[in-house]
């Protein structure tokens, strides 16, 4: 039984974070001060292409724009907290500031893994049954799908918050991670978690491994029709576009199975600690860059969208647009 006073037991968390060197954490703090930058940047763009731009109105588009607020989210529920932490000689994070973090952190988590098996299950439609694509992915469907993933991500979330913060923290205050994490919240537990455990098992084991066995069915299903393409230039670019997604999908589903879905006993909390790196910092950032920006369409949008709040029509800016996002992408020709 666990006493009704158990949380004046802690007030606040001591986050250990990624290293207690000095010099690292200042270069730390330089790169991940970047990627955060460049993820909220990259993220925005989109949505305001996406949301002024005529061209992109389509299912696809919707499921982008829905993908780049969750990153923006996601990224934001860590990073700036790591970034002061870099700054302190002392990782403090509050009670009930270490709930919200969770929470949001797993929420968004769950959202995005449900919302990449959506936009696979588009993409499935749109190559496999082309002529019924208007007709299945219709702005109805698209927006149940939508509230579907912000609901199991919240709900899923809920459960696994009220579940981790219901245990005694007795056993030490010093967090051994850079934000709060299920993990190491349960290592400093003096209670049974075992209830936790089989929660993260079959609550988040079925929002993570359902998802991500519906997003690469889609994508089986998917290759099979580019291997019916006849000209091997359009295989040669379906491809090309399906490995960048499938390594985007490999990278976050898997450092996400690492971390939650394998027996407590293989736990590491030092080396761990880095892999939520992978897919809670660095993935937001690549994801508008892989599945948006090296969009033709959304180079021809933006340059639209720029040129009607410049008031200019001249061919030198659209040029101007369509190379710059062409270098930044690694897609400059000479």
């Amino acid at each position: 039984m666990i006493p009704w006073n158990w949380t004046t037991w802690v007030n606040e968390f001591t986050l250990l974070g990624l290293t207690d060197n000095a010099k690292t954490e200042l270069i730390l703090f330089v790169f991940f001060l970047v990627v955060y930058v460049i993820t909220v940047l990259g993220n925005s763009l989109m949505v305001i292409i996406i949301t002024l731009s005529s061209d992109l109105q389509s299912p696809m588009y919707f499921f982008l724009r829905n993908l780049s607020i969750v990153d923006m989210c996601y990224t934001s529920s860590t990073v700036p907290k790591l970034l002061l932490d870099f700054l302190s000689d002392v990782k403090r994070i509050s009670f009930f500031g270490c709930v919200a973090q969770l929470y949001s952190f797993i929420s968004f988590g769950g959202i995005e893994c449900v919302l990449l098996a959506a936009m696979a299950g588009d993409r499935y439609v749109a190559i496999c049954m082309p002529l019924r694509y208007t007709e299945v992915m219709s702005w109805k469907m698209c927006t149940i799908l939508a509230i579907v993933c912000w609901i199991i991500g919240l709900l899923n979330s809920l459960a696994h918050t009220i579940f981790t913060f219901r245990l005694p923290f007795c056993r030490s205050r010093s967090l051994n991670h850079f934000f709060c994490d299920i993990p190491p919240l349960l290592a400093l537990s003096c209670a049974d978690t075992t209830i936790n455990e089989v929660v993260v098992y079959t609550a988040g084991g079925s929002v993570i491994l359902g998802s991500f066995m519906l997003t690469i069915l889609s994508y089986i299903f998917i290759v099979n029709s580019i291997l019916k393409i006849r000209t091997a230039t359009g295989r040669r670019k379906a491809f090309s576009t399906c490995a960048s997604h499938l390594l985007v999908v490999m990278l976050y589903y898997g450092t996400i199975v690492f971390t939650y879905i394998r027996p407590t006993s293989t736990y590491s909390l030092d080396q761990d600690r880095v892999v939520p790196v992978l897919y809670g910092i660095i993935t937001p950032m690549l994801n508008p860059m892989i599945y948006s920006l090296r969009n033709k369409d959304v180079h021809g949008a933006l340059s639209k969208v720029i040129l009607r709040f410049t008031g200019k029509s001249s061919r030198i800016t659209e040029i101007s647009v369509n190379v710059l996002l062409a270098y930044i992408m690694g897609e400059a020709h000479t």
